[in-house]
């Protein structure tokens, strides 16, 4: 979830290690700008993440409309980001008590969260904060189970904008009703709320890769129906017009 708009610093991610792969879909870290003031607007991705921040573990859940949180000038921010699917075997709390809010691990797993946040502050560089936070989360990796493989197909699918909401109910073999509600299970909402968060990644993935292209072949490349439905749900999922979006990614 921790997907910035306005990023507010030097915001980087890597692959996780090969223990973590499964469960995770990459490792972040944040630096904030020293000269940074105000909250760093996170836009919806669709996923969930476990962050490091002031010293303290908490969960980010997923979003429908962008995130504000207050970060301090100069901070150091980590995150590991949860593969689609697979933060429902880990957290043991329903997903869509998640969507919108931030909640300490420490409230989810007790003990254990808090000494893992004391490990990875009691570590000298920012390499080492990294390794303490992936090796605690790999020490649990082994008794949990992966996303599944329906729901990760799903996410992928929809994620490529290449198939649609019927195609894919019939390819999985699941009523419409069906797959909504293994999608709110799952991701915490809706699958056609997630097509139009994952259609919004994917105007935003276009507009890094081509920041010549103007807005109506952005439109028509991420698959909104032209440039007003594009307007429309950028505002609707960012808070923020299109070209107030372009504008915070150097497009």
């Amino acid at each position: 979830m921790e997907n910035s708009a306005t990023q507010g610093g030097r915001y980087r991610e890597w692959r996780p290690s090969a223990e973590l792969e499964d469960h995770f879909r990459c490792v972040w870290s944040h630096e904030v700008a020293p000269d940074h003031e105000g909250p760093i607007a996170v836009v919806p991705d669709g996923c969930i993440d476990i962050v490091w921040r002031g010293g303290a573990l908490h969960v980010a859940g997923p979003d429908i409309e962008a995130a504000l949180p207050e970060v301090s000038a100069g901070a150091d921010i980590l995150g590991l980001r949860f593969q689609p699917g697979a933060a429902m075997h880990w957290l043991g709390v329903p997903i869509p008590d998640l969507v919108g809010n931030q909640v300490p691990l420490a409230d989810l797993w007790g003990p254990a969260a808090v000494r893992l946040a004391d490990r990875i502050a009691e570590a000298r560089t920012a390499t080492a904060r990294l390794q303490a936070f992936e090796n605690g989360l790999a020490a649990l990796s082994g008794v949990r189970s992966g996303p599944s493989p329906d729901m990760a197909f799903l996410f992928e699918r929809l994620g490529q904008g290449r198939a649609s909401l019927d195609t894919l109910c019939a390819g999985l073999g699941l009523s419409p009703r069906t797959l909504r509600r293994r999608s709110i299970e799952t991701f915490g909402y809706g699958a056609k709320t997630l097509e139009r968060i994952l259609r919004f990644q994917r105007f935003l993935d276009r507009a890094r890769r081509s920041p010549a292209a103007g807005l109506a072949a952005l439109a028509d490349a991420a698959g909104y129906a032209d440039q007003a439905h594009l307007s429309r749900e950028v505002k609707r999922l960012s808070g923020f017009s299109p070209a107030t979006v372009l504008c915070q990614l150097g497009c």
